[in-house]
């Protein structure tokens, strides 16, 4: 059994979040060998969002822990963080990452990628200095870098989009979400594209539409299983900040919750579905997630080229430490 051993220096509950703890057993206090470094990290927070909990276990080398290890521990802190990522150091600036859910492997998680990222630079100030940071994951060699124009953002590039045919029927969509299928924006094709999960991409007519949106949790999770889909997002121009671009909610049931309230990977295939509508020119634009209209997580896509000259989308944010301590395995 496993447990975690906090020190509190540095954490501060989410606003409006309940602080949720792990709870060792007694057994577990009696059988403790391996003790891992650990922090709780919520990517894209700020003073006004809470942003997305990930958390990081820190490696010397990946094969420390079995795959069936890693996956009992992200199951152990199942709400607590969304994901939990690996990180073992394997270069000066490279780094090789791994992700558990609490139900299985991710190929690849933005937020947690972001979360780690910005930590790391936090720690080692030689990081700062190069140019890009080499993160070696299942979906490739991929890099971070920090913003020229705003040090206290991380850019990420997502992994190379693929492209699928959507030969899902709009009412089998509409009954997994809960919604009418007046709701959906039929000016625009619904898509599927794959930045590291495979996303379901679904246009809605309006801000309300997003907002209220309640999908049955079990649903929507027949349908992403029967249709081989990682996440399902909808998405609309019409947002509560005029400084943002769309407002989008991402479901995720296959990964063993609903719901991600700030994500990057699944917002990076959104602004490859966008790119390729039409519906984006690749500049610098900002995603208000979730369904708080007072307080949306705030995703920023860009875009960067890529050696073969074919347009390649970053996603960027902050990230805020709560918690750092030790896992005992």
């Amino acid at each position: 059994m496993s447990y975690l051993d906090v020190a509190l220096k540095y954490w501060q509950p989410s606003p409006g979040a309940p602080a949720v703890w792990p709870r060792p057993s007694a057994a577990s206090s009696r059988t403790t060998t391996r003790k891992f470094k650990f922090k709780k990290i919520d990517a894209f927070a700020s003073s006004t969002a809470s942003g997305n909990p990930a958390a990081a276990v820190y490696l010397d080398s990946l094969e420390h822990l079995s795959l069936a290890e890693m996956q009992k521990i992200a199951r152990d802190l199942k709400g607590f963080v969304s994901e939990v990522g690996y990180v073992a150091k394997i270069g000066r600036d490279a780094f090789q990452l791994k992700y558990f859910s609490p139900e299985k492997e991710v190929e690849f998680c933005g937020h947690t990628t972001l979360a780690i990222v910005n930590e790391l630079i936090r720690c080692d100030s030689g990081l700062k200095n190069v140019p890009e940071i080499h993160l070696h994951t299942n979906k490739g060699v991929l890099s971070a870098e920090i913003s020229t124009e705003e040090p206290e953002v991380i850019y990420i590039h997502a992994p190379d989009p693929v492209y699928s045919g959507c030969g899902i029927h709009t009412p089998e969509i509409c009954k997994a979400l809960g919604i009418s299928k007046n709701a959906v924006d039929e000016t625009m094709k619904i898509g599927i594209v794959n930045a590291g999960n495979q996303t379901l991409c679904l246009p809605l007519k309006g801000l309300r539409e997003v907002v209220e949106c309640s999908p049955d949790y079990e649903a929507l999770r027949r349908l992403c299983h029967k249709h081989r889909l990682d996440a399902v997002t909808i998405f609309t121009s019409a947002v509560s900040d005029p400084a943002n671009h769309y407002r989008t909610r991402v479901f995720v049931a296959p990964l063993g919750y609903l719901e991600d309230p700030a994500t990057g990977s699944v917002n990076a295939a959104l602004g490859y579905y966008l790119y390729r509508s039409g519906k984006w020119d690749g500049s610098s634009i900002r995603i208000e997630q979730n369904d708080d209209l007072e307080h949306p997580n705030i995703v920023k896509l860009s875009t960067r080229r890529g050696p073969d000259g074919n347009v390649r989308v970053v996603f960027g944010g902050s990230a805020i430490l709560r918690l750092e301590g030790q896992y005992s395995l």
